[in-house]
Order: C-alpha cells, then structure tokens, then sequence
C-alpha cells in the first residue's frame, strides 16, 4: 500500500468557497456567469453551488440576478470576532484557575441578559453546576450581582423588572430592597459575593470587567469550607479583571 500524500480533500466544498470568496469582491453583486468565469468553474457548477449557498442564507439573490453575501455570514463574521476575543482572556483565567485552586467565570450584560461567555475549570476545580440558567439567576450569583452592581439605575431596575427573585436555596435574597442594599454595602467592593445562595455548598465572588462599552464580570467559586479566603481571592481577582477589560478592549 502506497503512502499517502496528504488529506482527503473534498472539491465542491473548495469550490463553494472559491464562490463565496469572488462573491465577496463584488459589493454591489456579481452575476453568475462572471463569478463562473472568476473562479474558473463550469457554468452549470457555479449555478448549482450558488443556488445551494442562497438556500441555506450564505448568498442572497438580487432583483438584477446578482449575487451577494447573505445574513448567516454576518453571524459567522460576529460569532468568530466573539471567540477571538475569548482567545484573548482565555490564558488569564487559565492562569486564575491554577493560581486560585479554582474554576474561573466570565460573563456579559448583552441585550438585557446576563449571560455566561466561558468557563475554565479542570479535573481538580470543577465547575458549579448550572442547574439553574444564569439568565434567571442573576440576583443569586456573584457574577450577576457584579453585573447588577454596576449597571446604572435606570437599567438595573429595569432587569430586575423583568426576573423574578427565585428561591433557589434557603440563603437566596428574594427581597428586592434587601437585595439593593446588599449590592450598595458589599463588604469586599468593588467584588460582589455570593455565600451559598446559588448552590449550597457553594460561595463564590466576582468583580467587574468590561469588553468596550459591554459590561462583564469575573468570578471564581469554591467549596463553603474555604470562605474565610474570600478577602484574598477577591483581592487577586481585581489585577486579573484589569487584564481581562485591556485584553478585551483591543482592536481586531
């Protein structure tokens, strides 16, 4: 048996994006035959590919018969410039998570939800379970009420407007003034902690970072019996939220 030369290549998904490439150096559109004749495809190809790429959102069809790029790119476009990003930070909570003995958080305030963007723990730091989506527990966990901390007036009344306080352990706040002044006389602020209400078991504190004008937090948790490191960990925590916002505010 010979050996092989190199990897199995498939050609029509080469050629797809040969399309999508020529497709793209026409801002105003292109119509099949030149995209045909640009790629070097046989007409009959580039007509079957392209009626493929429009089906599924990739190319769009104009009313003149020409082609530009369709919807789902631009999500594609966002989507990769969100992981490159997180490629940024990725490191840096890394080195949290070792540092700290812990499994490290990052989240965002987007669209009016705070939402989860990475998590990096290991077999030795393993994650808190999710068991409740932090959209609807932004008021029990020290990542959401970093977030809710620093959110103006106006938007913070309303999100909580929108989420209900749920009573997911016997520690949870379910007292909106309570949780107000809770959020106002934090004991380690600017870091925000959540003391088992969450998850029983389980403590964990966050601070503020920021992607430009995007708010965030970062946040560890660890096992109950270790609270009383709660003032060391959120003191470590800042630098590393500093490095997080600088990292996450450069120019792609």
């Amino acid at each position: 048996m010979g050996a092989q030369e190199g990897p199995t290549l498939i050609t029509s998904v080469q050629r797809a994006m040969r399309l999508l490439e020529a497709v793209s150096a026409h801002q105003n559109g292109a119509p099949a035959k030149q995209l045909a004749r640009e790629t070097e495809l046989p007409l009959a190809t580039a007509y079957h590919l392209l009626r493929t790429l429009v089906h599924d959102g990739y190319v769009r069809k104009l009313d003149d018969g020409g082609f530009v790029l369709g919807d789902k790119l631009q999500t594609i476009r966002t989507t990769g410039r969100a992981q490159a990003l997180l490629s940024r930070v990725r490191p840096t909570l890394a080195a949290l998570r070792d540092e700290l003995t812990t499994p490290a958080y990052l989240t965002f305030y987007e669209e009016g939800e705070i939402r989860v963007a990475e998590i990096v723990d290991g077999p030795g730091t393993p994650r808190v379970d999710l068991w409740v989506g932090f959209e609807d527990a932004g008021h029990a966990t020290a990542l959401g009420k970093s977030v809710l901390r620093e959110l103006d007036e106006e938007a913070r009344k309303d999100y909580l407007s929108r989420h209900h306080l749920a009573d997911l352990t016997p520690r949870t706040v379910t007292s909106l003034p309570e949780l107000l002044r809770r959020l106002e006389t934090s004991p380690l602020a600017p870091a925000v902690t959540d003391l088992e209400e969450y998850a029983l078991g389980t403590v964990c504190v966050a601070v503020p970072v920021y992607s430009g004008d995007t708010l965030g937090s970062l946040g560890v948790s660890l096992p109950a019996n270790r609270l009383s490191r709660l003032p060391e960990i959120s003191a470590r925590l800042l630098p590393a939220a500093s490095r997080v916002t600088r990292s996450l505010s450069l120019t792609i």
